[in-house]
C-alpha cells in the first residue's frame, strides 16, 4: 500500500484523467430538437406532438395538417387553468386531464381516410363504417364529440354493458341513423330488451352472440317484443395473438363461438324462419396487433367463415374485424411486447381491405359492408395527463477526505489497482464485494453507522472516479400512479413521460418516478425504450416542474381506482382557437374532492364533518380557557375541516406556472 501522500496524489490524478476524458455538452449547445431526439418525441409523438422554440411541448390540434400559427403551447394551456381566479387564471389543481377535441376528431379523419383509400385502390365493391367501443373511454363529451364528427361517414357506438348501451342508444339519437349500433358482452333479459327497443326507436343496432344460450334470449325476446332483430354472431378464431394479449386470443379468448356452435346457431335460427336476421359477423385477434402480417392471416380465417354463412343461407352484409388496430407507445415501430406496432393505419386498412376482397372474390360472394372496433386508436392521442414533480431526493453518500479514502481503503489493494487503471467492470466487481461485506459486519454489530456512511461514501467517489453514471434520483410526483396510470402499475405498460417545458435545456439528472400513495408499488421505474430511469431536469426551488404522460387516452380514465383514496384528477377542454393564445377552454371539471371520494366508498362526508366539529366544540370548550379565545379556536378547526373535507386529496401548491 502506498503512502498516504501517493495515495492522494494519484488518486487526484487518476480521477481527474477520467473525468475529463468523458464528453461533456455545454447547455448552450441545447436546443429543444435535441430533447425531442432524446425523448423519442418523433416516434410516438407526430403529428401531435413537438418541442417548440420555447422549450415546451406543442400540440398540434390537427395532425399533419396543422398551421404554424394554430399550435397549441401546453405549458401556456396548464398556466392558464391553474392559475389563480384572482390573476386571471381558473383556479384548477393539478393532477390534470387536457383533452384536445381536434386531435380526437383528426383521429377519427384519418383512420376513415386510411380505409376509403384501401377500398378505393382495391376496387372493394362496399364500404368501411366503423364503431367506438365506448369502453375506451366513456367521458360524456368524449363519446358525443365521436358521434358529431363520425356522423358525416356513418360512425357509430359498440356497447359492452348496459350502462354503456344506455349512453351509446342516448348518444346515438343525435348521429347518423345508419351508424351501427354493436352491442356486444354477457347479455340478460334487460340487455337484449333495450337492444331490441333500439331498432323500434329506428337505431341501427345489432345484437351479436357471444355465447350460444344468448340465441334463445334473442329469439323469445324479438317474438314478444314485435321487432324483427339484427343479429351477429361473433367467431372464435384459429388465429392467435403473439404478444402480452396471447392469452385472451385464438381458441382460448373468452368471447366468441366455435365452428360447430356456429353451425347450430344457423340451424337454430332457420328452423325459426329467422336465418334472414343473421348479417353481421365479428371476431377479434386480440388488442395492440402487432404486425399486418398478423390482421392478414386473422381476417383471412374470419373471411372464409363469412363466405361459409352465405353459403348456408345467411343474409350476410357486415363483418366486423373487431379490435387490435395498435398504436406505438413508444415510438420504435418493433411491434415488441404490448408498447408497439410496426404499421400505419393506411398499412392496417390495406391488410384488412385487401384480405377481405382476396376470399370474397374467390368465393364469388359480394363484398361486405367492413366495421372495426378501433377505440385505443381514436382516444389514445386526444388527452394528456400533466402532473407535478414537487421535489427531488438524491442519494447521499458520506463526503471523505483524502485521509478517510486512504484509510478506507487499506487491504483494499485490488479495488485501489483497478481505479487506477479504469477498469470500470472490476471496479464495479470490488466495490459490490466491499459494500455486501460492510453490510455483514454492521448486521454482526463489527461496523458502526457512521463506519457504513464512510464506505459508502468510499463507492460513491469510486464510481465518479471511474466515470460511472451519476446515482439516479427519486423525484416525488403529485399523482396517484394506482388511479391515473392503472395499465402501467397492473400490466407493466408503458407511456411516454417528458417535461413539457424546459425542452430547450439539457436535463443533467436520471430519474425515477415516487407517487403519493403509501404503497411500495406506487413507482415507475421503467420508461420506453428499456429505459430504468428518465432524464429529468434538476427541480428549480424558485418554479413548478411539469410533466407529462403521454397517450394515455384510452383505458386509464376508466379502469383507475381509488388507492388511498386519490381521485379522479382535474379535467379541461381545449380546442384550437384563431385568437391571441391560440386556443380556448370551452370546459372545466374541477378533481374529486375529498368528499367526493370518501363518498363514492359508502362514506357520509356531511356526518363526518359533523362528528369532527361537535367533537373539536366539546374539547375546546373543556381547556378552562377564556371563552372568546374558545370561540376563535373553535372557528378555525371548523374552518381547516370545512377546507379539508372540500378540497382535492392532493398536495396543494400556491406557487403560479412561470411561463
Amino acid at each position: 500500500m502506498p503512502d498516504v501522500a501517493s495515495v492522494d496524489s494519484s488518486l487526484t490524478t487518476a480521477a481527474d484523467v477520467i473525468i475529463q476524458a468523458s464528453p461533456t455538452s455545454s447547455s448552450s449547445l441545447w436546443n429543444p430538437s435535441l430533447s425531442a431526439s432524446l425523448y423519442r418525441m418523433e416516434g410516438w409523438g407526430a403529428p401531435y406532438f413537438t418541442a417548440n422554440s420555447s422549450g415546451n411541448i406543442s400540440v398540434r390540434p390537427h395532425g399533419s395538417d396543422t398551421l404554424p400559427h394554430q399550435d397549441i403551447d401546453l405549458l401556456k394551456v396548464v398556466k392558464n387553468v391553474t392559475d389563480s381566479k384572482s390573476s386571471g387564471g381558473l383556479g384548477l389543481q393539478l393532477p390534470l386531464i387536457v383533452r384536445f377535441p381536434d386531435v380526437l376528431k383528426n383521429r377519427l379523419e384519418c383512420l376513415q381516410s386510411a380505409f376509403d383509400l384501401a377500398v378505393k385502390s382495391h376496387g372493394y365493391g362496399s364500404h368501411y363504417q366503423g364503431v367506438y367501443p365506448v369502453k375506451c373511454n366513456q367521458d360524456r363529451f368524449t363519446v358525443e364529440d365521436i358521434v358529431k364528427f363520425g356522423s358525416p361517414f356513418r360512425f357509430g357506438l359498440e356497447a359492452g354493458s348496459k350502462p354503456e348501451l344506455l349512453l351509446a342508444m342516448s348518444c346515438l339519437c343525435k348521429g347518423n341513423p345508419d351508424a351501427f349500433l354493436i352491442c356486444n358482452c354477457f347479455k340478460d333479459g334487460e340487455y337484449v330488451s333495450l337492444a331490441l327497443l333500439g331498432r323500434k326507436l329506428s337505431l341501427n343496432s345489432v345484437i351479436v352472440l357471444e355465447q350460444e344460450h344468448e340465441l334463445d334470449l334473442v329469439i323469445d325476446l324479438s317474438q314478444k317484443m314485435n321487432v324483427r332483430p339484427v343479429i351477429g354472431l361473433r367467431a372464435k378464431l384459429r388465429t392467435k395473438q403473439t404478444n402480452f394479449y396471447a392469452s385472451n386470443s385464438g381458441e382460448k379468448g373468452k368471447f366468441g363461438l366455435s365452428s360447430s356452435q356456429i353451425v347450430r346457431v344457423v340451424r337454430k335460427l332457420s328452423e325459426s324462419g329467422m336465418l334472414d336476421c343473421l348479417q353481421l359477423l365479428h371476431f377479434h385477434i386480440g388488442s395492440m396487433i402487432p404486425s399486418t402480417s398478423l390482421v392478414s392471416d386473422g381476417v383471412s380465417e374470419a373471411a372464409q367463415i363469412y363466405c361459409e354463412l352465405v353459403r348456408l343461407g345467411a343474409h350476410m352484409r357486415v363483418i366486423d374485424v373487431g379490435g387490435g388496430l395498435g398504436i406505438d407507445y413508444d415510438g420504435s415501430k418493433s411491434g415488441e411486447a404490448a408498447q408497439s406496432v410496426t404499421y400505419t393505419l393506411e398499412q392496417y386498412a390495406e391488410a384488412v381491405v385487401s384480405s377481405i376482397r382476396y376470399v370474397c372474390d374467390r368465393r364469388s360472394v359480394k363484398h361486405p359492408v367492413i366495421c372495426s372496433e378501433s377505440g385505443r386508436a381514436i382516444v389514445t392521442h386526444h388527452s394528456v395527463l400533466i402532473f407535478e414533480a414537487a421535489s427531488a431526493v438524491k442519494p447521499m453518500a458520506h463526503q471523505l477526505s483524502p485521509d478517510d479514502i486512504q484509510f478506507l481503503l487499506e487491504g483494499e489493494e485490488d479495488l485501489y489497482a483497478a481505479v487506477m487503471r479504469g477498469d470500470q467492470e472490476r471496479s464495479l466487481l470490488y466495490v459490490g464485494q466491499l459494500k455486501q461485506r460492510c453490510v455483514e459486519g454492521f448486521k454482526d454489530g463489527v461496523l458502526s453507522i457512521e463506519q457504513l456512511g464512510s464506505i459508502d461514501g468510499l463507492c460513491e467517489w469510486v464510481l465518479k472516479t471511474i466515470g460511472g453514471s451519476d446515482p439516479v434520483q427519486t423525484y416525488n410526483i403529485n399523482l396517484s400512479i394506482f388511479t391515473s396510470t392503472t395499465s402501467h402499475w397492473g400490466m407493466g405498460h408503458l407511456f411516454p413521460i417528458v417535461p413539457i417545458h424546459k425542452l430547450d435545456q439539457k436535463p443533467r439528472a436520471c430519474g425515477i418516478l415516487s407517487d403519493l400513495t403509501c404503497d411500495s408499488e406506487g413507482k415507475i421505474v421503467k420508461f420506453i425504450g428499456g429505459e430504468s430511469s428518465l432524464p429529468l431536469h434538476e427541480i428549480d426551488s424558485n418554479g413548478r416542474y411539469l410533466l407529462g404522460l403521454f397517450l394515455g387516452g384510452s383505458y386509464e380514465e376508466s379502469i383507475g381506482g381509488v388507492h388511498n383514496l386519490f381521485g379522479r384528477p382535474s379535467v379541461v377542454r381545449v380546442s384550437q382557437s384563431d385568437g391571441p393564445q391560440s386556443f380556448v377552454v370551452t370546459r372545466t371539471v374541477p378533481g374529486q374532492s375529498s368528499s367526493d371520494v370518501l363518498r363514492a366508498m359508502q362514506h357520509e362526508p356531511e356526518l363526518m364533518l359533523k362528528t369532527l366539529k361537535h367533537r373539536a366544540d366539546e374539547v375546546m370548550h373543556t381547556k378552562g380557557a377564556g371563552e372568546e379565545d374558545d370561540d376563535d379556536v373553535y372557528k378555525n378547526v371548523a374552518a381547516c375541516l370545512d377546507r379539508s373535507f372540500h378540497n382535492m386529496p392532493y398536495l396543494a401548491t400556491e406557487e403560479g406556472i412561470i411561463e
